[in-house]
């Protein structure tokens, strides 16, 4: 799939870690450091544009190494971006640990997933079909 983007970063296009990767690594676009003390959260800008088509989303995730070796995620995960955004990707990077984090220009900050998406209609109704689960929700099976 092809995907118009802009690049006013000083950075590399957002590409694929390893040839089977699902999501793209974004760059921090920043002119200095940003430190992160705990449960601080910052909005990190990366210099990417995008025009998805129509029926597709970005989907903005947090690393895994970023989390678990730092406690790094991402407040609104996954984040969203819309067909018709036109803007600069940024991302809300926050700090779960207790030890601040430095976030410096260039740096990996998180994955973006395009993905296809289906629009609904709704269609009221007075009962739905019943299934084994019915209404069970959070740890119904015993399993948790």
């Amino acid at each position: 799939m092809k995907i118009k983007v802009i690049n006013k970063s000083r950075h590399i296009l957002p590409e694929y870690e390893t040839p089977h990767s699902a999501g793209l690594d974004l760059r921090a676009n920043i002119d200095e450091p940003v430190t992160l003390h705990s449960l601080e959260r910052a909005l990190i800008p990366t210099g990417i544009f995008i025009e998805l088509p129509e029926g597709y989303e970005a989907q903005i995730r947090p690393r895994s190494g970023l989390a678990v070796k730092h406690g790094i995620s991402i407040t609104n995960a996954p984040g969203t971006i819309d067909s018709d955004y036109r803007g600069e990707i940024k991302v809300i990077l926050v700090n779960l640990s207790k030890e601040p984090f430095v976030i410096n220009d260039g740096e990996r900050i998180c994955q973006m997933v395009v993905a296809r998406h289906e629009r609904v209609e709704w269609e009221e109704t007075g009962e739905l079909n019943a299934t084994k689960r019915g209404s069970g929700g959070f740890g119904h099976t015993g399993t948790l």
